[in-house]
C-alpha cells in the first residue's frame, strides 16, 4: 500500500522521507496552489463566493500531483499548521478532487512528530479554512476597491490595504509628532560625594515636589544654580535591598521578527524565511505561532540539559501570559533538541538558531539577583524643602543572563555604579561640588522595522505570520523608507494616502482591525458567519467610497499645463510622461531617471530682414540635419530660407555661396 504524503515545503521532503521509511512518497506543493484572480475582483456579492484560479505555478504543480494521487491508495494532507496550512490542504483536496481527504500536522520536523502526527489523523477544520478565506477576501475587497477608487481620483498608481495602511499611518503620525515637537530646555541639579573609600557618589535632585502648580519641569534657573549650591545636606532614608529579574519568555514570532531585527540587522523577511529553512531541517519548532510558552516535552528537556550542565535552573517551569487575542494553537519557538548548540546550513540560519537556542534555554533558568542600595537627602534652598535621591545597583547572580545577555538599553536599566557608602538616617553629610544640569525634552523616536512590527502586535493589526509581508509590501511600494539609522521615515506618497484614507475609511481606524480579527477567530471557532462578515465590510466601503470622491489628492508631479497628475508610461522610444487630462490636455514630458523631465526647447531662427517675394512676411534661414530614413543611417544635413508665415505660405528658397536667399 503506497501513501502519498503532500507537505509545504520542498527542503522537508527528504527529512521526512526518511523519517517515514518504505511504503511513503513525500512530495510538496510548493505553498499556494490557487488564489483570487490577478486581474479582476474574484468575488461578488450576495453569497462572496470566491472565484480561484491556480496560481503562476500552480497548473503545472496541480498536473504533477493529480498524476502521483492517481498511483497512490491514500493521500494525507500535511501542510503547516495554521490557518494558511489549513486553507492550502482545501485547495488541494478541492483541485486534486479528493473525496474524503485526510489532514495531518507535525509540530516540528523530528522523528517523533513526524511519527505521531502521521497517526492523528483528522479532516480538515473548516472553521480555519473559512476563517482563513474570509481574512483573505476582505482583504482583496479592500485593496482592490479602495485603490481602484485612490488610483482614480489622483491619477496616479496608489494602493490602500486593511492591514498596510494602518501600518504606513503609524508611521506617518509619529512623524507629524516629532515635526510638531518643540524641545524645552529645563533645570535639574545633581550633587557629588566623596565616600571613605575615595569612590565618588551622586544624588540628583527630585524636582517633583518643587514644580510649580501645574509644571512638568523646573524653569527657574536661579533655584536649580540654589540647589547645586547645597553642600551641607540630611539622609532620610537609607535601604539595601535585593531585586530579582526574571527571563524573557520564549520567542513567538512577533518577537523572535523583533530580537533579529535589533540583534542580528536581519529584514522580518529574511528571519522567515531562514526560521522556514530551520523548521524544515528539523532544527525548530513551528516559527509561527502566538504562544510563549513551551509544551510540556520541551520545558522538560531543557530543564533535564540545563541540569546536566550545571545551569541555574528556575524552581519551576516557568509560564507567561500570552498577549490578548493571540492564538495559542502551537507551543512557543524552540530547538527540537536543546542539546544541539549550532544548526543551520549558513552563517545567517546559524545565528537565528542560537538566537532561538539562548532564548529558549535562558527561559526556563533562575533569575538574575542585583544588590541595590538606596538613599534619600534632603537640603533647602531659598525657603523650599530640598530632595536628593540616590540609587545604585551591582549584578550578584546572573542567572538566565549567562546564556542570554542583555540588549544595551536593557543593561543601561538594570546596572548602576553608583557607589553610595553605608549611611545612617539622620546622618549628616557634605558634598564635595554640585552643579545644574539642562536636560532638554526629547521628541518621540521614530519606529525602527522592530519596534513597528511591536507596535502592530500590541494594537492588534495582523497576525504573526503577516508582518514580514506588512513590512515588505509599504517598503517596497514607496510608502515608508529606511535611513542609514535604521529608522522609518513616510514618503511624501504615503503621507498622501494616509490623509485621503484617515477620517473617512474605518478600515484604517485601529479598533476595526482589532474588532475583525475577533471576528476571523470566531468564525475559526464556529461561532461566527463568513457572509456576514465579508458582507459587513463590503457594506461599510459601499457608503465610504463616496467620500473619496470630494477629496483633492495633490499629484506627484501636476501637470504644467492643466495641473492634473502626469503618468509615466513606455512609447516605441522609451519612457515618457504624459497628462491623466489626456484626450482634453496633451501634454507630455521627457523621462528623466524615473521624474518628468523638461521639454526641450527649439531656438527660434533670427529673422533675416529679406522679405517673402510670394506674401511680403519675413524669411527665415533654417539649418540642420533631417531624421535619418533608416535605423543606422545618418540624416542629411540642409540649409535654406523658409516663410515666417509658415503654414500658410509655404514658400522656400535656397542658399547662395553669400548666405543669402537665391529669389531668382
Amino acid at each position: 500500500m503506497k501513501t502519498l504524503v503532500i507537505v509545504e515545503s520542498p527542503n522537508k521532503v527528504k527529512k521526512i522521507s526518511d523519517y517515514l521509511g518504505g511504503g511513503y512518497q513525500v512530495v510538496a506543493s510548493v505553498g499556494h496552489i490557487r488564489d483570487l484572480p490577478s486581474k479582476t475582483l474574484g468575488v461578488a456579492p450576495p453569497n462572496f463566493v470566491p472565484e480561484y484560479e491556480p496560481t503562476e505555478r500552480g497548473a503545472q504543480i496541480i498536473a504533477r500531483l493529480k498524476s502521483q494521487v492517481s498511483r497512490a491508495d491514500r493521500v494525507l494532507l500535511a501542510t503547516d499548521p495554521d490557518r494558511e496550512g489549513e486553507a492550502i490542504a482545501w485547495h488541494l483536496a478541492q483541485a486534486l478532487k479528493l473525496k474524503n481527504p485526510e489532514r495531518v500536522t507535525f509540530a516540528a520536523i523530528t522523528e517523533e512528530s513526524i511519527k505521531k502526527g502521521i497517526q492523528d489523523v483528522r479532516g480538515i477544520d473548516m472553521g480555519r479554512v473559512r476563517s482563513q478565506e474570509a481574512r483573505r477576501v476582505v482583504d482583496r475587497i479592500v485593496g482592490y476597491r479602495v485603490s481602484e477608487a485612490l488610483s482614480d481620483q489622483s491619477g496616479e498608481n496608489l494602493t490602500g490595504g486593511r492591514v498596510q495602511s494602518p501600518a504606513v499611518r503609524l508611521v506617518v503620525e509619529r512623524e507629524r509628532e516629532i515635526e510638531a515637537f518643540r524641545s524645552v530646555e529645563h533645570y535639574g541639579a545633581e550633587l557629588e560625594f566623596s565616600a571613605p573609600n575615595g569612590a565618588v557618589w551622586k544624588a540628583k535632585w527630585d524636582t517633583k515636589p518643587n514644580l510649580p502648580e501645574g509644571a512638568d519641569y523646573i524653569l527657574d534657573k536661579s533655584l536649580a544654580v540654589a540647589v547645586a549650591g547645597l553642600r551641607d545636606v540630611l539622609v532620610v532614608d537609607f535601604a539595601d535591598s535585593e531585586r530579582r529579574r526574571g527571563p524573557y519568555a520564549p520567542f513567538t514570532t512577533s518577537s523572535l521578527q523583533q530580537a533579529a531585527s535589533s540583534r542580528l540587522k536581519f529584514k522580518p523577511q529574511k528571519t522567515m524565511d531562514l526560521a522556514q529553512a530551520l523548521f524544515g531541517q528539523g532544527a525548530i519548532t513551528y516559527h509561527r505561532t502566538d504562544a510563549p510558552n513551551m509544551d510540556e516535552e520541551g520545558a522538560a528537556s531543557i530543564a533535564k540539559y540545563a541540569t546536566e550542565c550545571g545551569l541555574p535552573l528556575a524552581a519551576k517551569p516557568r509560564k507567561w501570559k500570552a498577549k490578548e487575542g493571540a492564538q495559542e494553537g502551537h507551543e512557543a519557538i524552540r530547538p527540537t533538541h536543546i542539546e544541539e548548540k549550532e544548526r543551520g546550513e549558513n552563517e545567517d540560519e546559524k545565528a537565528l538558531y542560537a538566537l532561538i537556542w539562548q532564548r529558549a534555554l535562558a527561559s526556563q533558568l533562575e533569575d538574575a539577583g542585583y544588590a541595590v542600595r538606596s538613599c534619600v537627602l534632603e537640603g533647602s534652598a531659598q525657603g523650599q524643602k530640598i530632595r536628593f535621591v540616590a540609587t545604585g545597583s551591582v549584578l550578584k547572580s546572573h542567572g538566565w543572563l549567562d546564556v542570554y545577555s542583555e540588549d544595551e538599553d536593557d543593561k543601561k536599566d538594570q546596572t548602576s555604579d553608583n557607589p553610595i557608602p553605608f549611611l545612617s538616617v539622620q546622618q549628616k553629610i557634605s558634598a564635595a561640588s554640585g552643579k545644574i544640569t539642562t536636560p532638554r525634552t526629547k521628541a518621540p523616536s521614530r519606529y525602527t522595522e522592530a519596534s513597528l512590527i511591536r507596535e502592530l502586535e500590541n494594537q492588534g493589526i495582523g497576525r504573526p505570520s503577516t508582518y514580514a509581508a506588512i513590512m515588505e509590501n509599504i517598503s517596497e511600494r514607496g510608502y515608508i523608507a529606511e535611513a542609514k539609522t535604521r529608522f522609518l521615515k513616510p514618503t511624501s506618497i504615503g503621507c498622501k494616502i494616509v490623509d485621503a484614507l484617515v477620517g473617512r475609511f474605518s478600515f484604517i481606524e485601529i479598533p476595526y482591525t482589532r474588532d475583525l480579527e475577533d471576528r476571523l477567530d470566531a468564525i475559526s471557532e464556529g461561532r461566527g458567519d463568513y457572509e456576514a462578515v465579508v458582507g459587513a465590510s463590503w457594506e461599510t466601503l459601499d457608503k465610504e467610497l463616496s467620500s473619496l470622491s470630494s477629496v483633492e489628492i495633490p499629484p506627484e508631479y501636476p501637470c504644467p499645463t492643466c495641473g492634473k497628475a502626469m503618468v509615466r508610461r513606455k512609447g516605441s522610444n522609451g519612457f515618457f510622461w504624459a497628462c491623466t487630462g489626456y484626450p482634453e490636455c496633451k501634454t507630455t514630458l521627457p523621462d528623466a531617471r524615473g521624474k518628468p523631465g523638461q521639454k526641450k526647447v527649439s531656438a527660434q531662427p533670427k529673422p533675416s530682414g529679406i522679405a517673402c517675394p510670394k506674401c511680403g512676411k519675413d524669411l527665415v534661414r533654417r539649418t540642420g540635419t533631417s531624421k535619418p530614413k533608416e535605423k543606422g543611417k545618418k540624416g542629411a544635413p540642409y540649409d535654406f530660407y523658409g516663410c515666417s508665415g509658415y503654414p500658410s505660405c509655404k514658400a522656400t528658397y535656397k542658399t547662395g555661396q553669400d548666405g543669402k536667399p537665391i529669389l531668382g
